[in-house]
């Protein structure tokens, strides 16, 4: 009896051990492989843009697997079935797969054509803009998943002398003014729950697109995976959509919602009355800002949101608050934990050292009439200085040299600003960020600095502006307009349409377009008629100015 004893008692202990062992084993979280190398020793501003490009920030783990992160093979064995039950020619592999990302605004071929020279490309087995890894929720049973990296919203089309996008040539750091999330996460939803209907296929796409693939992972993605995906596509129901609330436009986000979605907290009136989109900006000089975010809700602790930033403000512990700030914004985007997301402040930091000392947007691709861009800066100071920044020529372009940091109503749509809510803020009060930046709805928009505005169309916070021609003449503003996939028109500076806001029919847009309907909730293109009483020549020679910020 005794002997018996001792060996269950052995038993137990050796299982225990293998648990542990398992659990040791095990990879809760993986640093993404999408990052570029860069030499040892390399100064911050180097980081900073292989960060940009490929970091993780903690979106690839079983956390954010939890809300925002895939199992990207079967995710991406879906979508090839999707693409091919619209057309059964397609070929099973992965330039199928990388079309049908296209389609959603990624630019899934895309290099950027502004990393540092030093920085190695990542051998990248996955699109462009998205961050991945393998984890291994125990020893053995491991499987890749994958995340939306700062690259997918920030890394846009570069354009050529006729304005026609160059998708496979991306610029770190101008907005992706294509990107449909909302389109993307439906499909997603829509492609899995199709799929799992014959899995015996899903899976043999799998084989298919991935035939290096390990008897190990094949085995988790068949046994835990797909029962995984499987269930939480049943807690959903019946539903046609997999979230509450609008997702956003080509060009824009909700991140807001999403936020409170993540967080738990009520959404403002559901559907499209959270519908507060913000278009996708150009990250140029955003480190002269006291506040983030289009409302300014996300304020530097001890700083005075209003106070005019001046170049003598930008400290190097002024990168590191604005870092930390934006390191939170990985918990909406990327499904991150708040206490996961500060982990990563080396990385944010070093992001802010490359925007705020190396970034440049890309120069107009067109032409500019330089002697009415000079006459413009006369109009600039007039009309814009006030609320959007000073700018000084340097090497022959206008420079941002003091921000005023306005904040307040120009009448456009109130939709953003008032989903923005007390109870939301309050939501991080027990949260590390707590003591890093100040929370706070405002109920106003914040002006931001117009650097690389040329390529942020369409225009205002919501996108409800076609071009800067439009915005300058409101009679003129269309009701619907096409967006995604564009072409750029350098006389009006925006969207290349036609008169009834269409692409012209000689023009094949690079992902699918969408029509802008500005009678909808958050998407009205009121307000901001700052410059319409301006002389004809006054207007071209302000667009001709900002053409070069």
């Amino acid at each position: 009896m005794k002997r018996t004893l001792i060996v269950l008692l052995a038993v137990v202990f050796l299982l225990a051990l293998a648990g542990v062992a398992a659990w040791w084993l095990s990879t809760p979280e993986s640093p993404s492989q999408a990052r570029p190398q860069t030499p040892a020793g390399s100064p911050a501003t180097i980081r900073g843009a292989a960060a940009f490009e490929g970091a993780g920030f903690g979106g690839v783990s079983m956390t954010a697997l939890e809300s925002h992160a895939l199992p990207w093979r079967l995710v991406s064995a879906a979508l090839v079935l999707s693409a091919q039950s619209r057309n059964p020619d397609l070929p099973t592999n992965l330039d199928t797969l990388s079309d049908e990302l296209a389609r959603f605004g990624f630019l899934a071929r895309g290099e950027p054509v502004n990393r540092p020279d030093v920085a190695q490309a990542p051998d990248r087995v996955m699109p462009f803009g998205f961050t991945y890894g393998d984890l291994a929720p125990l020893w053995g049973l491991k499987f890749r998943a994958a995340n939306l990296g700062c690259a997918a919203c920030h890394a846009g089309v570069t354009y050529d002398a006729d304005g026609l996008p160059k998708p496979d040539a991306a610029w770190l750091g101008m907005p992706n003014t294509s990107l449909n999330l909302e389109a993307y996460t439906r499909g997603v939803f829509d492609a899995l729950r199709n799929g799992i209907k014959n899995p015996d296929a899903l899976l043999e796409t799998i084989d298919r697109l991935y035939p290096d693939l390990g008897w190990r992972q094949r085995a988790t993605t068949r046994y835990l995976v797909l029962p995984l995906v499987r269930n939480r596509l049943s807690n959903l129901g019946d539903t046609d959509r997999p979230l509450p609330f609008p997702n956003g436009l080509p060009g824009s986000t909700n991140g807001v919602a999403a936020l409170k979605f993540k967080t738990g907290v009520a959404l403002h009136s559901g559907d499209a009355g959270d519908n507060g989109i913000v278009s996708i900006p150009d990250l140029g000089y955003r480190h002269w800002r006291t506040s983030l975010l289009v409302d300014g809700s996300y304020s530097l602790p001890g700083a005075n949101p209003s106070r005019p930033t001046r170049i003598a403000d930008l400290t190097a512990n002024r990168l590191t608050g604005l870092a930390k700030i934006t390191s939170f914004f990985t918990v909406p985007s990327m499904g991150v934990h708040p206490d996961m997301a500060i982990r990563h402040l080396d990385d944010a930091t070093d992001i802010y050292s490359f925007l705020a000392q190396s970034y440049r947007p890309m120069d107009f691709p067109g032409p500019v009439n330089r002697q009415l861009a000079e006459a413009g800066e006369a109009v600039f100071a007039r009309e814009c200085e006030t609320c959007h920044g000073t700018y000084e020529w340097k090497e022959g372009r206008p420079t941002l040299v003091g921000y005023p940091n306005w904040r307040g109503d120009v009448g456009t749509d109130p939709l953003r600003a008032d989903t923005f809510t007390k109870a939301l803020a309050e939501t991080f009060n027990d949260t590390v960020y707590a003591s890093e930046m100040i929370i706070q709805p405002t109920g106003e928009y914040a002006a931001p600095p117009l650097t690389g505005l040329w390529a942020s169309a369409p225009y205002l916070h919501n996108g409800s502006v076609p071009s800067l021609h439009h915005l300058l003449n409101p009679d003129l503003r269309p009701d619907t307009f096409m967006v995604g996939g564009h072409a750029l028109d350098f006389e009006r500076v925006g969207l290349r349409l036609t008169a009834d806001g269409t692409y012209p029919n000689s023009y094949k847009p690079f992902s699918v377009p969408v029509p802008y309907d500005t009678s909808m909730p958050g998407q009205t293109n009121d307000g901001h008629h700052q410059g319409e009483d301006l002389s004809p020549t006054d207007k071209q020679s302000l667009l001709e100015y900002l053409k070069l910020l």
